[in-house]
């Protein structure tokens, strides 16, 4: 057999706590790095000692320190993820020989700097940390030694760029450079025409804003930067014409959209607004103390229109209190304030934002402590891919790990919905690409009377205009279009008078484009009206296995459905109804993953007419490691595939596939969840030779195996 061909893709889904581990770099020291600290603030410099070129670097603390702020180069910007890791880009990357600095301020005294540069792919160039030196504190005694030598003029390393890159003839530029002679001023020209001059910092840096002449001809054109000397710098670009900008008497205000008034930790934000045509946005934030930590640059097209290329994602350990950002466009500036507040229950968010195929998505943050929550992860078409009810600890700390395939998981924007209790959450990330918010909708309740109102809650981008349509029991439309405008922070309420709706089921389908989400509600739905009979598809379950409940009543009754442990104790109640035809389908309930062993009770309730049903839950809690294996789905071109799950296990467990010779056809490790949990699926490929294969799982302490047939 060609062991090549039998190896398959394995899966796991599972809840745990996420450790590090260094891993040698391909590009062994590549790229070095030293800093120097004074009390809470660090400077740390990177250098490009190797071949390939760094795009970017991330840097965090130890657990027991977090970052409070920080600056970048011209040209890089930061961005500080949920879990407290800066993570710095730029378009421009440290060639070989180059290096960068960046400062940051800690909330106390740091033990060093952990960092990580990448390369353009993403792909780890080197790993290290930094353990700063100490800088002296200024001596008032000490006269500063003035410099003897200071290169004068445009430099060999002298760069500059225009914005926006595409300038148009009459239009305003920003000019931005570095690497040139310090305090020293210099000439820009437009060909051999001077258009205005400017002076650089003590670190030979500039920005300034020009305008182009309108009399000159829409073609490619030299912008140049001249020093006292006759040395130069110049960009070649193509200019547009007068007729693609906005003519000065439709100048556009600036504004911005997509910033409520209060946040929470864990919110995403898409920032977006109008500004000069041609022009650049620079948003400067800072926190409640006045620090500016964060900066943020985005560009004005002919229409006036600008948008941060990613949203903002608010961290998890952001500071409460008030912030401010400073917005300009080089003529106006605005100034938005907002609070961070935390009303939320469930704060959870992802790792990152945009995940790669292939690699798992990750998800953590916190909940209600000592009480079960429920997670449910879908695709972008909506599709639930994995679902679980996990118990909360005492720490309320939640955690999730999804691996997707490659070619097979579907990109664009996830949603992981989580619920506790009454609190409902949705939380957003990108599986090859960044995340957009989708429309969404809730009813405050499932059911109402004809003289109620129902509220509905609407979020989706910031001052979307949403159509919504009431679909009515016989699948007609319920009247005309409703045309609802989300509010700047992309959420509102919309009221739906109910006077005139006849008893039955109702779906509310709301779009924008051809993005479409629904939600159905009732009306007048009845209790106690008749026998309720109930069942389940199947009398066994295990731990983290789903429910459908099945049955019959009289047509268009209102009933609540509860979930009992063997101890009687609610895990879960759900609200449902009987359709038209009285039949029941129920499909909102899954035994937790760490569910006690023994017989469990549903039970349906309308009025004073009730049934209930057990069904039996294997044991989670036996006496060392057990592994079971069961038939899974079949992945289109991919071949079918065995769900595997493991229990009682502890720490790292190493999972085999063996034939029937003992040759080993699969190894590979994982970490069991904090329930000592492992839940996996091995995609089997279309050429596997029939037969009997042996799973096999090992821990430290213990081991354990089962059989599959392969027909």
């Amino acid at each position: 057999m060609n062991m090549s061909s039998m190896r398959g893709v394995f899966l796991s889904v599972l809840v745990f706590s996420i450790g590090f581990a260094v891993i040698p770099s391909v590009y062994a020291e590549s790229v070095s790095a030293k800093s120097v600290a004074f009390e809470e603030t660090t400077i740390i410099e990177f250098t490009n000692e190797g071949t390939k070129d760094v795009s970017t670097f991330r840097i965090w603390l130890g657990s027991d320190f977090s970052f409070k702020s920080f600056k970048t180069e011209e040209g890089w910007k930061g961005e500080k993820t949920p879990q407290g890791v800066i993570i710095f880009t730029s378009s421009e990357p440290v060639k070989p020989g180059e290096s960068i600095k960046f400062g940051v301020k800690t909330d106390k005294i740091s033990s060093g700097i952990n960092w990580k540069a990448l390369d353009k792919t993403n792909k780890e160039i080197e790993i290290g940390k930094s353990i700063a030196g100490e800088l002296k504190k200024p001596d008032a005694s000490t006269k500063p030694i003035a410099k003897t030598t200071s290169e004068k003029g445009v430099l060999t390393d002298s760069i500059f760029r225009i914005i926006p890159e595409k300038p148009n003839v009459g239009g305003t530029i920003r000019v931005t450079g570095d690497n040139f002679g310090e305090t020293e001023e210099f000439d820009f020209y437009v060909d051999s025409k001077k258009i205005g001059s400017f002076v650089t910092n003590d670190a030979g840096h500039f920005m300034t804003t020009m305008k182009i002449p309108k009399n000159i001809d829409a073609d490619r054109v030299d912008f140049k930067v001249k020093d006292k000397q006759g040395g130069e710098k110049k960009i070649s670009l193509r200019l547009g014409g007068l007729e693609d900008r906005v003519p000065e008497s439709d100048n556009i205000r600036l504004t911005i959209k997509g910033l409520p008034n209060v946040m929470h930790r864990g919110d995403m934000l898409e920032i977006s607004g109008t500004g000069q045509p041609g022009s650049a946005i620079t948003a400067k934030i800072s926190n409640p103390e006045g620090e500016i930590i964060n900066t943020r640059t985005a560009e004005v097209d002919s229409k006036g229109n600008w948008k941060l290329d990613e949203p903002i994602l608010v961290p998890l350990d952001t500071p409460f209190g008030k912030y401010s950002a400073e917005i300009t466009d080089g003529r106006s500036k605005l100034l938005k304030n907002w609070s961070v507040e935390s009303d939320k229950v469930i704060i959870i968010s992802p790792e990152s934002l945009k995940f790669e195929p292939g690699s798992p998505m990750r998800f953590n943050g916190t909940a209600l402590p000592n009480e079960p929550i429920e997670l449910i992860l879908e695709d972008p078409l909506g599709d639930e891919r994995f679902s679980n009810i996990i118990e909360v600890d005492e720490t309320g700390f939640v955690e999730l790990e999804y691996p997707t395939i490659a070619n097979v998981d579907k990109e664009g924007t996830w949603t992981l919905i989580a619920t506790q209790g009454k609190n409902k959450e949705f939380i957003f990330a990108g599986l090859g690409q960044l995340p957009t918010i989708p429309v969404n909708l809730e009813f405050d309740k499932l059911n109402y009377k004809s003289s109620e109102t129902a509220i509905i809650t609407l979020t989706g981008k910031p001052s979307e205009l949403l159509s919504m349509l009431i679909i009515d029991p016989s699948d007609k439309p319920k009247g005309e279009t409703i045309p609802i405008k989300l509010k700047p922070d992309g959420r509102t309420t919309y009221e739906l008078e109910l006077d005139g709706y006849a008893s039955g089921v109702y779906t509310a389908v709301v779009s924008k484009g051809a993005t479409k989400n629904s939600e159905i509600f009732t009306v007048g739905l009845q209790v106690g009206s008749g026998d309720i009979h109930i069942s389940t598809t199947k009398l066994e379950y295990s731990p983290g296995d789903s429910i459908l409940i099945l049955g019959d009543t009289n047509p268009n009754v209102l009933l609540t459905v509860t979930l009992f442990d063997p101890s009687g104790k609610e895990v879960k109640v759900k609200e449902t109804f009987s359709n038209k035809n009285g039949k029941i389908s129920e499909d909102g309930f899954r035994i937790p993953s760490g569910a006690e062993p023994g017989k469990w009770k549903i039970k349906a309730v309308s009025g004073s007419n009730f049934a209930e049903i057990e069904i039996e839950v294997s044991a989670i809690h036996q006496e060392g490691m057990v592994i079971s294996v069961k038939e899974g789905i079949e992945v289109p071109t991919v071949g079918n595939s065995i769900e595997i799950k493991v229990i009682g296990a502890k720490g790292t467990v190493e999972i085999k596939i063996t034939d029937e010779n003992g040759t080993e056809i699969e190894s590979l490790e994982f970490p069991a969840s904090s329930q000592g949990e492992i839940n996996m699926t091995w995609i089997i490929p279309k050429d596997t030779v029939p037969g009997k294969y042996t799973i096999s799982a090992e821990d430290a302490f213990d081991s354990a195996e089962t059989t599959y047939i392969v027909e």
